[in-house]
């Protein structure tokens, strides 16, 4: 029933024995064969009455849902008519959380075209990486983001184009092109296991890899972590700093919303923490969604400024220590909502929000998800007992031509590489990666615990822990801590942040090697690079 003629990604996925197991227990997840995720986003918005309410809005500009879908329709038509795709062909997105990115997703989406966005500050030879293993066709690009992708053509004939958006007046342009067309384009009749994305992991271990997402499993997302535990509505305003092309933010910044009929504010640019805090007082934002670090960084704005109308903060991207939430929450007063997802499973599937929030836990899993903590044969280990994380439900991981599927996928369950605990309650407690726990005299240490600890002592702005090799230990915990202003590195201070450690937590998960940096090695997401922190110092 598939509507998509190029099967470049069909012929691409795994075999069908490495992937998941996909699990449609709840009557909501029971959606139809035929399915595009735009038509029931978008199209069937005026449906629900919303076709007059803000949809997408910046500083210069508002559009309805009735709105927005005229503009989409009217690039879907550039895309098929001008430039001749048929579904299936892939369409590269580049540019930076916009209005004009957001059109430009929803119509290929929409067109039965595969989006594969990627990154703003990403360069030519990523670019490339990127063009090589998806082949897209034509590349929609931010006029002020063309430089690198040129660059990265070259050599590739297979983008055969480049139009850009974001240049109202530029001949060429999306924008002059789809001036020219009509509205009222049918949206493609995708089967529900056509593809409609390929999502790029952030790099946080390394090389990225491509995870593939159909139809379903978008909307299959929205009736699971929104549903169920955001619980947004139409009156709900959403701000954020995750990039579109992160699945984080795809889904918080644009997909999420359209489903609860909210609306969502672009600024002209990234945010900095205290222009995000400035945002959100001056455009009555309720739902913000960003990482813990920018949080950490937001909270001497919203204790001077205050949040305004905001109801909801939730966190996810990365761990969330404790000392982060409660900083939070003494500066707004809103208790965070905090959640684990991944690129390959499209969003959040572990996750808990007012009062089911559970101090230094997780959360529990979201309705239609089924988690557990197994060893390494996949046996559930006792309550208690750190392990790996296994999930199951709706969506799952599919990469395009990897070889490490295998490691992701085994007997139908997701392994998204994480290391937990559940409790006696049924909470997730988050250890580590699996791969980034240390093991040291014997015992085990999880690297987020430590760094919870460390951003607790006053003179610390952020930090990083890995275990280092050592002949003795086996490992020994080891910081690198970015300091605040006013504070000097030196002997005196290793030692009185070892014994706060000490006196925070078990005294065996001290930091035995403490190295001051100005910054630490971060992916465009915000995630912290461990495996960078792992490499040994030039010379």
């Amino acid at each position: 029933m598939s509507a998509q003629i190029d099967r470049f990604v069909h012929d691409r996925l795994p075999p069908r024995g490495q992937w998941p197991q996909l699990r449609y227990d709840l009557p909501e997840l029971k959606l139809p064969q035929k399915l595009n995720a735009v038509e029931e986003l978008l199209d069937k918005a005026a449906a629900k009455g919303w076709a007059d309410r803000p949809m997408l809005r910046s500083p210069r500009i508002t559009l309805t849902y009735a709105d927005v879908r005229d503009r989409v329709d009217r690039i879907a038509r550039v895309l098929m008519e001008d430039l001749g795709l048929v579904p299936g062909n892939r369409v590269l997105l580049r540019g930076g959380n916009s209005i004009g990115l957001a059109l430009a997703w929803l119509a290929v989406a929409k067109a039965g075209l595969v989006a594969v966005a990627t990154m703003p500050l990403l360069r030519a030879r990523e670019l490339g990486d990127i063009i090589d293993k998806s082949q897209p066709v034509v590349a929609l690009c931010d006029a002020k983001l063309v430089d690198e992708l040129e660059k990265a053509r070259e050599g590739r004939p297979v983008l055969r184009d480049v139009v850009v958006f974001g240049a109202p007046n530029e001949p060429g342009s999306l924008a002059v092109r789809s001036a020219q067309k009509d509205g009222d384009f049918a949206p493609c009749a995708t089967d529900g296991d056509d593809i409609a994305l390929m999502a790029f992991t952030s790099g946080t271990t390394g090389k990225p890899k491509a995870a593939v997402h159909t139809h379903r499993d978008v909307l299959a997302a929205c009736e699971a972590w929104p549903r169920h535990v955001l619980k947004a509505t139409p009156d709900d305003v959403v701000v954020g700093s995750p990039p579109l092309a992160f699945t984080f933010g795809l889904g918080g910044l644009l997909v999420f919303p359209m489903w609860s009929g909210s609306s969502i504010y672009f600024a002209e640019g990234p945010y900095t923490p205290e222009s995000l805090v400035n945002t959100i007082n001056e455009v009555g934002a309720t739902i913000c969604y960003t990482a813990p670090t920018f949080y950490r960084q937001m909270a001497p704005f919203a204790r001077k400024r205050g949040v305004g109308k905001l109801r909801i903060c939730v966190s996810a991207g990365e761990g969330l220590p404790d000392a982060t939430r409660q900083l939070w929450k003494e500066a707004s007063g809103i208790e965070m909502c905090d959640g684990i997802g991944a690129t390959e499973m499209f969003h959040i599937f572990i996750s808990s929000a007012g009062a089911d929030v559970k101090r230094g836990a997780i959360g529990k899993a979201v309705p239609g998800y089924q988690a557990k903590v197994v060893d390494d044969e996949g046996r559930e280990v006792p309550r208690g007992t750190i392990g790996k994380l296994a999930v199951i439900g709706p969506t799952g991981c599919r990469y395009l031509d990897d070889p490490r599927q295998g490691n992701y996928v085994k007997d139908g369950w997701n392994y998204p590489g994480d290391a937990f605990v559940q409790d006696e309650d049924g909470y997730f407690i988050y250890q580590a990666r699996a791969d980034d726990m240390i093991i040291t005299a014997g015992y085990n240490v999880g690297g987020p615990e430590v760094e919870d600890a460390l951003l607790r002592h006053p003179a610390v702005a952020e930090c990083g822990v890995i275990g280092k090799p050592d002949d003795e230990r086996g490992m020994i915990v080891k910081a690198f801590c970015v300091l605040k202003p006013g504070h000097e590195p030196g002997d005196a201070l290793v030692k009185a942040l070892q014994e706060h450690v000490k006196s925070t937590i078990a005294p065996y998960k001290y930091p035995r090697e403490i190295e001051f940096v100005s910054s630490l090695p971060r992916t465009e997401t915000g995630k912290l690079q461990r495996f960078r922190l792992r490499q040994p110092s030039p010379a």
